[in-house]
């Protein structure tokens, strides 16, 4: 249910649009918000530097009369901003399928409030010069990834996929913890293959960091097997995957917020769904090799293979972030094969995925109606893009029974 004070703020929003000089002749309520991001993984990255640099996220929260201050913290992976949350030290996050998740499977009271990233690169990787050259040689190998993240059920989704497999047991392969994605991308002593996430491949690549295949369904440069030799082959089993053309596996980050922010300040929330929506517009438009050097500090990339990183990007093919009901079943689909490897006891339920969006939808679909460019209502159906789409978030109760 739509908590009261969000449903005020969707009664009364119509001051998004009011210039600020006239809100300025009234008193702003002193507010002071946390905000984690990953700043070292993909489109959030760019995005969230680009409000910083701007302060956008102070001029809209002003806008709606808020002295606002915003504590920016950067995180290497999203498990430590769980655990901020659960601790009650964290207001907005951005998180992987996997943790988030985990936290609707517990209970956590967290809603989800816009896309934060997707269609996300994952690569598996090895050195240069390893034997290890297709699917089939992994078998019984140790293989380094960030455990419990986005990277491992990418992962998993691969190998179930091209060694047939229905528990990853059957592989025969060791996992090991990465706690980093730069630590997976270097191929450490002690693992015989990684997967990692683009950006941090392709800085490795220069020590020699080699990879076999990516999470879209094709082969990269190292890969030796029945697809043939190279880059570029597709895989063929990709396509039997449920999330094709995304690939196998469904990656969307999310924004996500906490309930008690969002019932006490929603139109602070609102703030921060505008201020994300102008970034991800003003980036779109530009060249993406100038986008990527906005976080050169982070990614380590130069323009070339920084643009790569934000073409493949989710938010930059679409030019916007309001999630769908293919983003939201992202989170459905994971939870089916975390419970299948035992990581939650069952899957979510499609009404528990719904309900992590029933606080926020009326504050996305305001944010949506207030600014000007905005997708037609017909971008949200296309199927004719290279990722999966759907409804818009504010129709969620006209989804269909996904169980």
């Amino acid at each position: 249910m739509l908590g009261s004070a969000a449903a005020a703020a969707v009664a009364g929003g119509a001051t998004l649009g009011m210039p600020a000089y006239v809100r300025a002749q009234g008193s702003r309520e002193k507010l002071k918000i946390s905000v984690g991001r990953i700043p070292w993984a993909a489109g959030n990255s760019p995005m969230s530097q680009y409000m910083i640099n701007n302060k956008l996220l102070e001029k809209r929260a002003a806008e709606q009369g808020y002295d606002l201050t915003v504590d920016w913290r950067e995180y290497p992976t999203a498990l430590p901003m769980v655990e901020a949350m659960v601790g009650n030290n964290l207001d907005i996050g951005m998180w992987g399928n996997t943790p988030i998740t985990r936290g609707i499977s517990s209970g956590l009271p967290i809603s989800l409030l816009c896309v934060g990233e997707g269609h996300l690169r994952f690569l598996i990787t090895t050195r240069k010069d390893s034997p290890i050259r297709n699917f089939a040689d992994l078998k019984g190998k140790t293989i380094g990834v960030s455990l419990g993240g986005d990277p491992q059920s990418a992962l998993f989704q691969m190998l179930r996929f091209e060694m047939g497999v229905d528990d990853i047991k059957d592989t025969g392969i060791k996992f090991v913890n990465m706690p980093t994605h730069a630590q997976a991308a270097s191929v450490p002593t002690g693992v015989d293959a990684t997967c990692t996430i683009s950006p941090a491949y392709y800085a490795a690549q220069s020590s020699g960091t080699t990879a076999i295949a990516n999470s879209f369904g094709y082969t990269e440069a190292h890969y030796d097997g029945p697809a043939g030799k190279g880059a570029g082959h597709l895989l063929p089993n990709a396509k039997k995957s449920p999330f094709w053309p995304d690939g196998y596996y469904l990656h969307r980050s999310f924004w996500i917020g906490r309930n008690g922010l969002i019932e006490k300040h929603p139109k602070a929330v609102l703030a921060f769904l505008v201020a994300q929506q102008e970034a991800v517009a003003a980036l779109t438009a530009m060249d993406p090799a100038m986008v990527s050097q906005l976080v050169k500090e982070y990614w380590k990339l130069d323009p070339e293979n920084g643009a790569k990183v934000v073409k493949d990007d989710v938010l930059f093919v679409r030019g916007w972030s309001w999630p769908t009901e293919a983003d939201a079943r992202a989170v459905l689909e994971t939870s089916k094969f975390m419970a299948d490897n035992k990581v939650i006891p069952k899957p979510l339920q499609w009404q528990q995925v719904k309900d992590a969006f029933a606080r926020t939808a009326p504050l996305v679909k305001q944010a949506y109606d207030t600014l000007g460019n905005k997708p037609a209502a017909i971008e949200f159906q296309r199927t004719d893009v290279a990722d999966l789409r759907g409804k818009p978030v504010w129709e969620l109760n006209q989804w269909g029974d996904r169980t």
